[in-house]
């Protein structure tokens, strides 16, 4: 017999992948959590039905939310990562030598164990001594922080359930408040496909309330659309540009981020850039 799991991703449109077994499934506080062994994939993080990452492709996102903002910051040292509890984008972060210090704020702990025993690939990084791995509510935790970061990064599940407050104009405004002097935010925004009044909101309420911004997109095929977004905030230096030296200091540390990945990626399509010029 085929085991099947299929991702409703829009109406009428769903991924479904081959499953060569189930290798954990729970409910936890606050979702559904589920490791699959997939045929093409390989293993497959699953958060309430929802694919979250998985092995094959995975680097594709992990890289760009975490190396624009790191390289367009002239000296990243302390690193707020929110959500990701899978640990992928602390992986990425620790390939800049100028990193002291991240905080993981994760609000499901079950998501970091589970990604600790099946996705070793992406949770080593954990358990580095810089990392400092927090069970907590990424909001709270961005009120309670005024001037601590020089670069955070909302690596968020979809917007529903405890999600929702990480895309709101209130919260990248204490995003803002949490920041240093010339800290970046960066944000995943879905799909430009799927998304769209998602995508103009969240880049309304940032450009508004960041001096410089931008929205910078990359593939990755397990995602509704294959196309997705992230959207960038910057108190001081233009995201688009990467410092001079800092990508460079990445070279054969990434599968798919470059300096000109970087720029090429602030390429807008034309129906992609009607979304931050229009209404939101």
């Amino acid at each position: 017999m085929r085991l099947r799991f299929a991702e409703p991703q829009v109406e009428g449109l769903e991924l479904s992948c081959e499953v060569r077994a189930v290798l954990h499934s729970e409910t936890t506080p606050y979702q559904q959590l589920a490791v699959l062994d997939t045929v093409t994939y390989g293993r497959m993080l699953v958060l309430n039905g929802a694919i979250q990452t998985t092995i094959v492709d995975e680097f594709t996102y992990h890289e760009l939310i975490a190396h624009v903002p790191l390289c367009a910051h002239p000296d990243p040292q302390r690193l707020l990562i929110i959500g990701g509890g899978d640990g992928g984008a602390v992986r990425e972060a620790l390939k800049h030598p100028s990193v002291q210090r991240v905080d993981l704020v994760e609000i499901d702990g079950r998501v970091v164990e589970a990604s600790r025993r099946f996705l070793p690939e992406l949770a080593a990084g954990l358990d580095d001594p810089r990392v400092n791995v927090l069970v907590a509510d990424g909001i709270a935790h961005v009120q309670g922080h005024q001037g601590a970061y020089d670069v955070i990064i909302v690596d968020s599940t979809d917007p529903v359930g405890p999600a929702i407050g990480l895309f709101s104009p209130e919260f990248y405004a204490a995003v803002r408040r949490a920041l240093t002097a010339e800290g970046i935010l960066v944000a995943q925004t879905e799909s430009p496909f799927f998304n769209r009044s998602l995508i103009a909101r969240a880049y309304g309420a940032v450009s508004s309330i960041f001096p410089r911004s931008g929205l910078y997109w990359g593939v990755i095929p397990t995602y509704p659309s294959g196309m997705w977004t992230f959207t960038a905030g910057s108190l001081a230096h233009d995201p688009s540009r990467p410092q001079a030296g800092r990508a460079a200091s990445l070279k054969g540390k990434t599968k798919y981020y470059t300096e000109a990945v970087h720029q090429a990626a602030f390429a807008l399509p034309p129906f992609v850039q009607e979304l931050l010029e229009g209404p939101c």
